[in-house]
């Protein structure tokens, strides 16, 4: 057991879990303890849904190991403590790659399936979960089940309920993952500016009909919204891995991002000299923040939010451009927005995010009231569309929001394992 340290990526004020334990066998049972427990990977999700205020959390980092790969089908069985890096670094060089990937490579196996995370590919791929072969569940009664979508009606439940369930109805201790062959380790970008949303969807749409990875920039901070589109394919090309690598040391006393900083740092990023066609690592172009240790520090003491919503695709267009206004007419905003639409792959999670339609995420300094303001407002935007917010990178999200746009949370009720629970579960609950 250690002392409560653990922590979520935003930086925010919560209420450290009473102890942590860290797991290292997964043969082993399970420890009992009193109150509730909560699997915690790595801590990139950046609320409170990977958090346990007063409970336990069980530290997932000691399963890391790799089982059993079959280089005929590329299949691998690992741990669920496994990093996506550590995938990447040991199967690139042989010719596979991640059939799905978040924004950062340095999540773990099991927050991926936990979050059912997904990527620049959703169009073509779906979501991480729609890769997974199955998973082994330990509950905190003892009992293991080997969940999969194809192997009998309960495994398949379990499997569905699991997929995007936030850690709450067990530890996945293994899982078997499906990977794609590439021929190189670089990825070939066509870059395309572009004014205004409707240019946005009409190049997007083109970029998804050619290219297996698509995702815009977009200067949340613009009077008339603009950003450059970034299709990407894996190249035969075998490139060196970027180097030099930066790191924030601190936490300053106060954020960096400011209105001042936001549009210097917009301005320079969208009249940079992009060119039309490059082709580059693949570290660059799945994981710009990864280069930068410790990232998140630059918001200051308060740490900051993200907010990422979904809408359906035929309010797409009128929604987002709502929220940008609502975004630029409050002076806050991201330097890192990415705007991209999902696909119409059906989700295999019962709480699974993604959904048919365009998704936004920004990043906000935690400034307060005014903040939480102008989450309402994005919020009634998002409501009134038929769209959702993202669990994984949530902080505040009302329960009624959750509840309505999550409709299967009542289903998922009776899977959610009597001993788990977490920050955010309690909080979309209880209110």
């Amino acid at each position: 057991m250690a002392n409560a340290s653990l922590s979520a990526w935003g930086n925010l004020d919560w209420p450290p879990a009473a102890e942590e334990v860290r797991l290292a066998d997964r043969a082993a049972a399970l420890p009992e303890i009193a109150g509730s427990l909560l699997p915690y990977g790595n801590g990139r999700s950046y609320g409170d849904v990977c958090l346990n205020p007063g409970g336990t959390l069980l530290q997932m980092r000691g399963l890391d190991r790799f089982i059993a790969f079959d280089e005929a089908t590329g299949v691998l069985a690992c741990e669920a403590g496994v990093l996506l890096a550590d995938i990447l670094s040991v199967f690139v060089p042989r010719g596979w790659f991640l059939p799905v990937t978040p924004g950062t490579r340095y999540v773990t196996v099991g927050g991926a399936i936990a979050n059912d995370v997904h990527g620049k590919n959703h169009h073509a791929a779906g979501s991480f979960g729609a890769h997974v072969r199955g998973f082994e569940l330990l509950r905190s009664d003892g009992s293991r089940r080997r969940c999969s979508p194809g192997e009998n009606t309960e495994s398949a439940d379990w499997f569905a309920a699991t997929i995007g369930g936030l850690g709450l109805t067990g530890v996945i201790t293994q899982a078997e993952l499906q990977l794609r062959r590439i021929a190189g380790n670089s990825i070939a970008v066509r870059n395309q500016r572009f004014t205004g949303l409707d240019e946005f969807f009409t190049l997007n749409s083109k970029a998804e009909a050619g290219h297996e990875y698509a995702v815009a920039w977009i200067d949340c901070m613009a009077s008339t919204p603009r950003g450059v589109l970034m299709a990407g394919d894996h190249a035969e090309d075998l490139l060196d891995a970027p180097s030099g690598e930066k790191n924030v040391p601190l936490t300053p006393p106060f954020s960096l991002i400011n209105n001042a900083s936001l549009r210097a740092f917009n301005a320079a990023y969208y009249g940079k000299p992009w060119p039309t066609v490059q082709t580059v690592h693949y570290q660059p172009y799945f994981y710009p923040l990864d280069a930068i240790g410790h990232w998140n520090r630059i918001y200051g003491p308060r740490g900051f939010y993200q907010y990422q919503s979904v809408v359906p695709q035929a309010a797409a267009r009128e929604a987002t451009g709502e929220m940008l206004a609502a975004i630029a007419e409050s002076g806050q905003g991201s330097f890192l927005a990415v705007l991209k639409t999902l696909g119409k792959q059906s989700s295999p999670g019962m709480l699974s995010f993604p959904m048919a339609g365009t998704t936004l995420a920004l990043d906000f300094p935690n400034r307060g009231a005014p903040t939480l303001k102008l989450f309402e407002r994005l919020d009634a935007i998002v409501r009134a569309a038929g769209g959702r917010l993202y669990a994984a990178k949530d902080a505040r999200m009302p329960s009624a929001m959750f509840r309505d746009s999550y409709p299967q949370w009542q289903a998922f009720q009776s899977f959610v394992d009597p001993k788990f629970s977490s920050g955010f579960w309690r909080r979309v609950m209880e209110q």
